[in-house]
């Protein structure tokens, strides 16, 4: 990319579509462009197709997807799978039909398979059968891979996709009903203080492991490959370490400052046993983490009470 090409980020408004947002600005990229979902409903082939006619963006960021816990994934599976399905094939392929030169797609670590040697390679996808609590956005996303590859392979389409960990960071969903475990648990502690409660419950047993890298972190990584990698194999984007969930609860608890105690709900899923992802090939290509995690959770938490708590909701990511 250059300074002047035009950059499309769909999601700009997400977790991670802010943050590529704020890489390539503070990078020195001018020509940015961004819709609300209230002006491009990505849902809908026509006005994404319009869309692309009218701007024709150079390099496109594929940020933009339904996203959610394990309870989101639970209770709206037909809407993950639909609307993801139809988010990235629109974008995909009004991209390379109007031009396009790069396009780069976000999926996620947790469309391995559920049993997945640790730590999960690339070549490891479509190996086992998936985690049954969020196996519909699994499938959108796998689909999503596929459709690159498949442009790539017919059409000479460069596009290319990341395989994101666990991310957290500023501008999170910190919704108790959607969002994911690290948001709501710095929620649940920071609530818990400011209501003097004697304890935190934690769903599931604590025991399931968890890689987890902060979304500035994968904005670099993201801006990265945009600029130096093109090949149909995806990369994963980690960090190379994980932790459990009973010591991320303990690290946000400290980091909150909450005094009580913490109870495990056992009747609740742990989801997938561990998710750690094997960072080899993203390394050989000269990128790795920066961002070490208590300083992450730190910095999460500062933007949480600046930003969530002002109207006493959480916000909702678009």
């Amino acid at each position: 990319m250059n300074k002047d090409s035009k950059i499309y980020v769909a999601g700009h408004r997400g977790l991670v579509g802010s943050a590529i947002m704020r890489k390539l600005e503070a990078e020195g990229y001018q020509k940015l462009v961004s819709r609300m979902h209230a002006e491009l409903d990505l849902t809908d082939q026509k006005v994404v197709d319009a869309f692309f006619a009218k701007e024709r963006p150079e390099y496109v960021f594929l940020a933009a997807a339904k996203v959610g816990g394990i309870l989101a994934n639970s209770t709206y599976p037909a809407e993950f799978i639909r609307d993801n399905l139809l988010i990235q094939t629109n974008v995909i392929d009004s991209a390379y039909r109007h031009g396009a030169k790069k396009l780069e797609f976000l999926g996620s670590s947790c469309i391995y398979p559920k049993h997945a040697p640790q730590p999960m390679m690339e070549e490891h996808l479509l190996t086992g059968p998936l985690e049954p609590t969020n196996e519909w956005y699994a499938i959108a996303k796998i689909a999503g891979i596929k459709t690159c590859q498949a442009y790539r392979d017919q059409y000479g389409f460069d596009a290319i996709s990341l395989m994101p960990t666990n991310l957290y960071g500023p501008g999170d969903n910190f919704d108790l009903q959607n969002s994911h475990v690290l948001p709501a648990l710095i929620r649940k502690f920071h609530e818990a203080k400011e209501n003097d409660d004697s304890e935190v419950t934690v769903w599931g047993t604590g025991s399931p492991k968890r890689e987890f890298l902060h979304v500035d972190d994968l904005a670099d990584a993201a801006v990265f490959l945009m600029n130096e990698y093109s090949d149909r194999e995806f990369v994963n984007v980690g960090v190379g370490e994980d932790l459990s969930i009973r010591e991320l609860a303990e690290a946000i608890k400290e980091v909150v400052g909450f005094e009580g105690g913490l109870v495990f709900d056992t009747s609740k899923p742990d989801g997938t046993p561990r998710k750690l992802l094997d960072v080899s090939r993203l390394r050989s290509l000269g990128w790795e983490a920066k961002i070490h995690l208590e300083d992450g959770l730190r910095t999460t938490y500062s933007w949480y009470l600046e930003n969530a708590t002002k109207s006493g909701e959480a916000p909702i990511r678009s």
